[in-house]
């Protein structure tokens, strides 16, 4: 219930409890006023009798209806008998005069609250009885002309009332449906919240399992790799007898270590690859592979085919992880002469092509990653899916081996 609809019940309850006070004191001072001097010591003597039983009524219903826990909402024994009472009183005293016909039309305002719905047109009637009699001229009534008047306004005031009590009926009716609505609605908000709240957690372990995915193709792609040249480097050394050969290869171990340490502070800062901070994708593609090349002595060549645009930050980092990891794998396992690297640009996509011509394998009969395995072809894989892009694999064991990476193009940010 909003606090609107608790200030109308309020004020509709100080108008329940009070009314029937002050229009009983409305009805004294009317009557006193136009009460005829020759009859009024004998009527009056009646009057303030039943003045004071009605007044001695209306205390015992004002303490017993707030006694009750629903302050008399609801029809009970006690609030019925109080309703047949109060309606006597008030025929009794209309009889004696009319103004009090204000007293009974108390019975118009609350019988939907003391009476039971079986009961309620009854009751409605009755206060419409004494109401339409005291409009008329009063009771007793003398004349045809008056008994004729007496039926039209009791018909008119039977007629008014009962629209009412079906109007007050219906939006009670609408009350209780909202109530029931803002209860379910309520229901609904506090599922919603427990819902968000569980949402969060499952985006929160989601967002860290993502982010340790993250880290380790980043530690396989820069720390791995770098620790692999970097052996590979330190082996040349030590079987060859050439002092000048052993000091070039120990120059790219330790070059290689400064650039995989570098990766790897950026890496944890989630930062862009060191060769793309001041070169763009292709210009990165170029140098990645003309160095690989140097520091394997394979054969390897990049081709850049459309018009190159700079690509948005996350697409250009993932192209060149993905030939890195493809280096590294021929460079590894594929024992191949001769590697080349193609990026196209396309219109609204761009696709990158690594080929070689190395031992090759069998796509359909790769073994299951080991925990002490690379990320390889999955994790190239899972970064092109991570920027809704494919990773497609053509290979045969002796025929080497085609990647193909094809990502939507996302332009840099301006």
């Amino acid at each position: 219930m909003t606090a609107e609809d608790s200030r109308i019940d309020r004020r509709w309850e100080q108008l329940h409890t009070w009314s029937p006070f002050g229009f009983l004191g409305i009805s004294i001072v009317l009557g006193v006023a136009t009460a005829d001097p020759d009859t009024a010591r004998a009527l009056w003597s009646t009057a303030w009798s039943l003045v004071g039983v009605a007044l001695v009524l209306q205390l015992w219903w004002h303490g017993t209806r707030f006694r009750r826990p629903d302050r008399g909402r609801t029809p009970s024994p006690a609030g019925c008998l109080y309703y047949a009472v109060r309606w006597a009183l008030a025929f009794a005293l209309a009889w004696l005069n009319p103004f009090f016909a204000f007293y009974a039309a108390s019975g118009y305002m609350d019988a939907d609250e003391l009476l039971p719905r079986r009961w309620r047109r009854l009751g409605l009637l009755a206060s419409a009885v004494t109401v339409a009699g005291a409009q008329s001229g009063g009771m007793p009534l003398r004349s045809v002309l008056q008994w004729g008047l007496f039926a039209v306004l009791l018909a008119v005031n039977s007629v008014l009332q009962m629209a009412i009590a079906h109007l007050n009926e219906q939006e009670k009716q609408r009350s209780r449906e909202r109530t029931e609505t803002i209860a379910a609605l309520r229901q609904a908000l506090d599922e919603n919240a427990a819902l968000h709240a569980q949402l969060l957690v499952q985006a929160r372990e989601a967002g860290i399992a993502d982010e340790r995915r993250r880290l380790a193709a980043e530690i396989h792609d820069t720390i791995a790799q770098g620790l692999a040249g970097i052996i590979a480097q330190l082996q040349v050394v030590t079987n060859t007898p050439d002092p000048e050969a052993a000091e070039e290869h120990v120059g790219r171990a330790l070059a290689l270590a400064r650039h995989s340490l570098g990766e790897a502070r950026r890496s944890v800062h989630n930062l862009a690859p060191v060769a793309l901070e001041h070169d763009a994708l292709p210009e990165a593609l170029r140098k990645t592979v003309s160095e690989w090349g140097e520091r394997t002595e394979i054969r390897a060549e990049f081709t850049l085919t459309g018009t190159a645009e700079q690509l948005h930050a996350e697409v250009a980092a993932t192209l060149l992880r993905i030939v890195q990891e493809a280096l590294s794998n021929a460079a590894r396992h594929a024992r191949a002469s001769r590697v080349g690297v193609t990026l196209s640009y396309l219109g609204d996509e761009v696709i990158l092509d690594i080929r070689d011509d190395g031992a090759g394998f069998d796509p359909l009969a790769l073994p299951v990653r080991s925990s002490a395995g690379g990320f390889g072809l999955d994790g190239m894989r899972a970064r092109a899916e991570r920027i809704a892009g494919a990773l497609t694999v053509e290979s045969e064991p002796g025929l080497g081996t085609a990647l193909s990476a094809r990502v939507p193009l996302v332009r840099h940010d301006s």
